[in-house]
């Protein structure tokens, strides 16, 4: 024994001075990396990273997930700056614009594209990308806490993203060849994705007017050939659909208040300048004589400028900026109608509408592109004046002119109008539908389920989990509305076992209905965006392994 002892001491000895060098290697090394960053500089690692990104993202989808669906709750945003304005809304892009954000993977949903992305392509989803972006994230927080590695994870999820998207290929219906059918089917659209906004009273008034206004642009998804002029007063079924362009503006004194077979410049030049402005200058002069002389040649320059404008041919004026008395007068002598001060979108909206283009020289008329309308005149809404071109070049134009109680009413029925302009205009392109209520989310989870039970290993688990977050989307939905969702869900599972169901969440009811009874369809493209984009935004921050927060910028000191 004792010579045993004496052999194992020098193995002991040398086994602890290899563990002492090991972490004092370590040490080094945690040091030199600590160097790297500078002092303000942050670093989170591993599994305390990872749980960071998924509180954030989950975090942004419960703020949203309040407002989906047909009974969902809006929210008062107020501002910090001057004035503190308020915006109420339930729309899931004007919130998440509105958030300030510190978490590195909650800016990932809000900034990095994810939602901007699904509101400028397809319009609406926006609230649908996030809360599945978050339920996906919610259920891969469960499969790695169970040691299921994020890549098996990621893997799982890519393979259920395609048999979801492949289950509503098979269920789409396309009517593009029967107009009528085809109307209907826009229609019902229109009405499901008003159903959710403030319009919902009046959503047939106004899915009628936002599928006559994209009817009208024959195919394009040119959206700024419709314009949306909001006027306070009388209801929300007061507001109309006017053909050819409305220009908030008067008619100013001496001007002519009709005109036919319109010949319109528009542009965007200083017409103020019949006045000494000399900034930042002084001007001396030995007498009173010689201002006199200094403005007559002001104003000499001034009616140059404006005879210019009329060798065009024109008998309508539209300018960016003022146009002071002066040239107003010579205008109306002239018989044009000078119309001053109108804002940049509207010129913009205005040459587009009229076929003209913007001018700011007018030496060359035969280089000036005019606009051509029938019929310029002043029309009343409410107790406004405003100026109506009729007949313009750009036939499909067309005006949606709301009505509403308060400026807060008519912001948020401006904003839903966008909405539903915005899917109907890639409906048209895209015209494939599908039902709505939760009937999408129901066919894709079945499918995946069935998928889960077909596929061997760790990646099953990451299969059913994207199955289960499919199905949160009809549980927010039952749960905003004040159902019993559990009960609600149960039943929606056991009608979707059944060859040929079209069952989904009727939330006027409380009950499961019949989707195509009821009239909800869903554009399949906006469906495809939101499944597309949701898994894209899980696996992006599942990737994450490590944050690091850079240290912020301190400006030099130079004294």
């Amino acid at each position: 024994m004792k010579s045993l002892r004496f052999s194992i001491r020098p193995f002991c000895l040398c086994f602890l001075s290899k563990i002492r060098f090991q972490l004092k290697s370590s040490a080094i090394y945690s040091m030199a990396v600590e160097r790297i960053f500078k002092d303000e500089a942050s670093e989170e690692k591993g599994e305390r990273a990872r749980l960071a990104s998924f509180v954030g993202a989950m975090a942004i989808a419960d703020l949203v997930k309040t407002t989906l669906g047909p009974k969902g709750m809006d929210k008062i945003l107020q501002s910090t700056g001057r004035g503190h304005a308020v915006t109420v809304t339930n729309d899931g892009a004007t919130i998440l614009k509105s958030l300030h954000i510190d978490n590195a993977a909650a800016k990932v949903l809000v900034e990095s594209d994810i939602s901007k992305v699904q509101d400028d392509e397809v319009g609406d989803g926006t609230t649908s990308v996030v809360v599945l972006a978050g339920e996906l994230l919610r259920e891969a927080e469960k499969l790695v806490a169970s040691k299921i590695h994020p890549m098996t994870i990621i893997s799982g999820y890519r393979m259920a993203a395609e048999c979801a998207r492949n289950a509503l290929l098979q269920k789409v219906v396309d009517n593009k060849a029967d107009s009528e059918k085809f109307k209907s089917d826009l229609m019902k659209i229109a009405m499901t994705t008003l159903s959710s906004k403030i319009l919902y009273q009046d959503k047939e008034h106004f899915a009628q007017l936002a599928v006559d206004a994209v009817m009208r642009l024959k195919g394009s998804t040119n959206l700024e050939a419709i314009q949306i002029i909001k006027k306070p007063g009388g209801s929300l079924k007061d507001s109309f659909l006017d053909e050819g362009f409305i220009l908030d503006k008067k008619i100013g004194l001496g001007q002519p208040k009709r005109i036919e077979n319109a010949k319109i410049l528009v542009a965007n030049t200083a017409m103020d300048t019949d006045k000494v402005k000399i900034y930042g200058a002084r001007v001396r002069v030995d007498s009173m004589s010689k201002v006199a002389e200094i403005e007559g040649a002001e104003k000499e320059k001034m009616r140059e400028k404006v005879q210019k404008i009329i060798a065009h041919g024109i008998n309508c004026f539209v300018n960016r900026q003022l146009i002071y008395n002066f040239p107003e007068e010579i205008f109306a002598d002239a018989g044009i109608l000078a119309i001053e001060h109108a804002d940049f979108d509207g010129i913009e909206r205005l040459a587009l509408v009229t076929g003209g283009e913007i001018a700011s020289t007018f030496d060359n008329p035969e280089s000036v592109k005019l606009g051509y309308c029938n019929l310029i005149e002043e029309i009343m809404i409410g107790e406004d004046k405003l100026i109506h071109f009729s007949g313009v070049e750009l036939g499909q134009a067309c005006t949606i002119v709301l009505r509403g109680a308060s400026h807060h009413v008519l912001d948020e029925a401006e904003r839903s109008l966008h909405d539903a302009l915005c899917v109907l205009s890639q409906t048209v392109n895209d015209s494939r539908v599908l039902l709505g209520g939760g009937w999408p989310e129901m066919i894709m989870a079945k499918e995946v389920d069935e998928l889960a039970r077909k596929t061997p290993g760790k990646k099953s688990h990451a299969i059913e989990a994207f199955s289960r977050a499919l199905s949160a989307i009809p549980t927010i939905i039952a749960d905003n509305a004040g159902l019993d969702s559990a009960e609600l869900i149960a039943k929606l599972r056991a009608e979707h076992h059944k060859e040929g169901c079209t069952a989904g969440i009727d939330v006027i009811s409380g009950a499961v209905g019949d989707m195509a009874e009821r009239g909800i369809s869903e554009s399949f493209k906006v469906k495809q965006a939101v499944l597309l984009s949701a898994t894209e935004a899980a696996e992006m921050i599942l990737r994450v392994d490590e944050i690091i927060t850079c240290a912020p910028r301190k400006r030099e000191d130079r004294m």
